[in-house]
């Protein structure tokens, strides 16, 4: 009994970093396109750094993290209507 739970132990903490890449990439890839621009993130670059992260499994759970944590809500949030000013825009002041 003792061998069996530590090789589902193994395969626990050896199968994570996969499924969270995997998660991540399913919810990147299923965001339409449209909710990416207007959260000004490259759809394309985010999903091929995350297939490349599955890959290498130290920075494959960080890029996932790093974009269910951070890149993720933003496009959420432009998915849902709530748009933040642009970034990179500044205003205009006429004279």
């Amino acid at each position: 009994m003792g061998d069996v739970l530590v090789m589902l132990g193994v395969l626990l903490v050896a199968a994570t970093p996969l499924a969270l890449s995997v998660f991540a990439l399913l919810d990147a890839a299923r965001r339409p396109a449209w909710a990416w621009s207007l959260a000004e993130r490259p759809q394309a670059m985010w999903m091929g750094m995350i297939l490349v992260g599955t890959f290498l499994s130290i920075l494959g759970i960080g890029l996932s993290l790093y974009y269910l944590t951070r890149v993720r809500p933003a496009v959420a949030a432009a998915e849902n209507g709530k748009i933040s000013s642009p970034r990179s825009v500044t205003p205009r002041v006429d004279p």
